[in-house]
């Protein structure tokens, strides 16, 4: 069981209004599905992809000191040439990785960041961290009694992709991040690594989420037919906005690592999640893609 919610400051921006949590998967178009959100009508989203305001109160299966990244990136912001004053005044980027750096200290920061981002005709509000996907039980309990301080309704989003190439990409974009670790080169370390496989768990982020919220506040869609109208639809009605067709063509933080899997790495993936496509297909059904590998 979590420590007990501190008191939190009520917002009345946010009273009424819907709160989104994209809660992963990492590598399946939350990038673009951040864009997207931001787009539609009604809607309003972090600046910051990947707050990872609830990351830091779990942080098992962290990637990284996220409260150091966000601290580095207002130093960057900090360090861009002109007027500091003048870029912090019309940077949204700039002024949201101000909101963020108060968060470490500051609880009460994350929903007055929101309360900032949000107009009286705002219905929706987003915050889309894929690594909130390995919060966990006791994670996914804290954020929802953290909400809980709000006069608000929470929606969760999980996309989730064929976990074998997922889990690729992944390792692709992970070595990109920091060639010295070169986890292409080194898959058979990274399907060892408790962060990196708790982020291929579907079945323990779907049965946590599952088991946390109630099953109409949450919307599970797949990478591979994300950009179709029927997906796309269902997530604006989960938004409370009206549809708009997305740009299937616009890439969005595209890995640069270009490597095909090799064959015993995809032999040996596809033994670790044999699980998590069998999990799927019973939990899913039809609804799963037919391009799965599994």
């Amino acid at each position: 069981m979590f420590s007990t919610i501190p008191a939190l400051r009520k917002y009345s921006e946010l009273d009424g209004k819907t709160f989104l949590l994209c809660v992963g998967a990492m590598k399946c178009a939350t990038s673009w599905l951040h864009d997207y959100l931001d787009s539609l009508s009604g809607v309003a989203v972090s600046p910051l992809k990947e707050l990872h305001f609830f990351s830091t109160k779990f942080p098992a299966h962290a990637l990284g000191d996220m409260d150091a990244l966000a601290l580095k990136r207002l130093g960057f912001h900090v360090a861009q040439s002109g007027d500091g004053v003048a870029n912090l005044r019309r940077r949204p980027t700039f002024q949201a990785s101000v909101d963020r750096v108060q968060m470490i200290y500051d609880d009460d920061a994350y929903f007055g960041h929101f309360a900032r981002l949000v107009a009286p005709e705002t219905a929706t509000f987003c915050d889309v961290t894929p690594a909130y996907s390995v919060l966990g039980p006791t994670g996914f309990e804290y954020l929802r009694a953290f909400c809980g301080s709000q006069d608000i309704a929470v929606k969760i989003l999980f996309v989730m992709r064929d976990p074998v190439d997922r889990l690729w990409s992944q390792l692709r974009h992970m070595t990109q991040t920091n060639p010295e670790n070169d986890i292409v080169a080194n898959w058979s370390r990274a399907l060892e690594s408790p962060s990196i496989c708790a982020r291929a768990d579907y079945r323990g982020t779907v049965t946590d989420l599952d088991q946390t919220f109630p099953a109409e506040d949450i919307l599970y869609l797949f990478y591979e037919d994300l950009f179709t109208k029927p997906s796309l639809t269902r997530l604006c009605d989960h938004v409370n906005a009206g549809y708009i067709a997305g740009d299937a063509g616009q890439v969005k933080n595209e890995t640069s690592v270009k490597a095909d899997m090799p064959d015993d790495a995809r032999a040996a993936a596809h033994r670790l999640l044999a699980p998590q496509y069998d999990f799927c297909r019973d939990r899913f059904g039809d609804a799963i893609p037919a391009s799965w590998q599994g």
